[in-house]
């Protein structure tokens, strides 16, 4: 694996058509439009950030804190850029913003075929604490469990 020094960046209004051609090239099945990238931005709490690779968009994360809670709603990584070390650069980007913003706990879910991101999370400190079966559809027709995970954050 070769690490990417990448830029990250908050987001915020102006990128909600790049969020949305960025989330379609990170996700096959399931990306987000950018009507419901701007529902999430607009919500109490929620913030964004973006990776830059010389100057281009890379990646990105979508959370939220509310109360003492974060959630990471989404978090994606272009392929061809992908095993470089940007999810994780994302992902302690969000767990530093949602400490600033008084969170003490972070929740995601993931699906549990994607065993890079449930290694990357386990590495992180995140521990698996629900499972929805069913959760996400796969265009071939197969539906697969969503993984919960959870790590508490220090104050």
């Amino acid at each position: 694996m070769t690490v990417v020094d990448g830029t990250l960046k908050l987001v915020g209004r102006f990128d909600l058509d790049l969020l949305a051609v960025l989330s379609e090239a990170c996700f096959d099945e399931s990306h987000w439009h950018r009507k419901a990238v701007a529902e999430v931005l607009a919500m109490p709490g929620a913030f964004g950030v973006m990776v830059l690779v010389e100057g281009a968009p890379a990646g990105f994360l979508l959370a939220r804190v509310a109360v003492d809670e974060c959630e990471i709603l989404s978090l994606g990584v272009q392929p061809c850029y992908r095993r470089r070390g940007l999810a994780r650069r994302l992902l302690r980007e969000a767990l530093a913003q949602a400490v600033s913003a008084g969170g003490r706990a972070v929740f995601l879910e993931v699906g549990e075929d994607n065993d890079s991101a449930r290694k990357l999370y386990a590495s992180e400190g995140f521990e698996q604490v629900g499972r929805r079966p069913e959760y996400y559809h796969r265009p071939c027709g197969v539906a697969i469990a969503a993984l919960i995970f959870r790590r508490a954050l220090a104050s």
